[in-house]
């Protein structure tokens, strides 16, 4: 396994992987970039280098996260949530199936190992509130307005 500490407008990213594809993606507030990308990381790298650059809105890499057959298929869900778009948590678990899994479904969100490429940023309370998130609600908010910008400024 491989590991790279890539520096973002968000933190360091973290991301984790080797030839079967990329495990993981997470950010911290401190730590250094690295200085040498391993090969098997650095198409993740430029991928995610492009997308705070503006120049990208999907993710083609291959992924290898590891969780749960229902972690798997909610993470597969919200590979789903076009670009610039959000998603309520209820919508979710509709679209998985079962409305009654709203809760599981959170769960398996704020378990997400792939920060950014799996856009779990993209889910919102049905309320349209900024509602958990692993990486911490200015960092959602900062993803959500960087995936759709508004020319109005804004309010608060």
């Amino acid at each position: 396994m491989e590991t790279v500490f890539l520096k973002t407008p968000l933190g360091i990213a973290k991301i984790t992987g080797d030839e079967n594809g990329i495990s993981t993606i997470s950010v911290q507030d401190e730590g250094e970039a690295s200085v040498v990308i391993p090969e098997v990381l650095q198409e993740c790298v430029n991928q995610l280098d492009s997308y705070f650059a503006g120049k990208r809105s999907d993710f083609s890499i291959v992924l290898n996260p590891k969780g749960t057959e229902f972690q798997q298929k909610v993470w597969k869900g919200l590979l789903q949530i076009p670009f610039g778009k959000t998603r309520s948590y209820l919508e979710q678990s509709k679209i998985l199936g079962d409305v009654k899994a709203i809760r599981a479904v959170a769960s398996a969100n704020g378990k997400n190992p792939l920060w950014i490429v799996v856009p779990c940023h993209r889910v919102i309370g049905a309320d349209g509130s900024l509602t958990g998130y692993a990486g911490g609600l200015w960092r959602k908010k900062w993803l959500l307005e960087h995936e759709n910008p508004t020319n109005q400024q804004s309010l608060f």
